[in-house]
């Protein structure tokens, strides 16, 4: 998610299983984005705002793995992710 103005926000949500790539499981621009975000933060979810990124994954549809391109960009996510859960160091 970015900090502009709320109809231009995108929030991507991701899941990964570690089968496969991980897989987009909601996408939204504006008040959408912003029920993604929220909706996250009730349940504790880590939050990355990353504009350029969720930009190029609110191209994939819901319910796809997310394509080879956006491995390496997706990867840090997940570290950053596993760091804030205390999972890696």
């Amino acid at each position: 998610m970015t900090t502009t103005p709320i109809q231009n926000t995108v929030a991507v949500a991701l899941h990964y299983d570690k089968k496969g790539a991980p897989r987009v499981v909601a996408k939204g621009r504006g008040t959408i984005a912003a029920k993604i975000v929220e909706v996250a933060q009730e349940h504790d979810v880590p939050i990355q705002e990353n504009e350029v990124l969720a930009g190029a994954l609110s191209n994939v549809e819901i319910g796809d793995e997310i394509p080879a391109e956006l491995y390496k960009a997706v990867a840090q996510v997940l570290i950053f992710v596993m760091r804030l859960s205390g999972r890696l160091r």
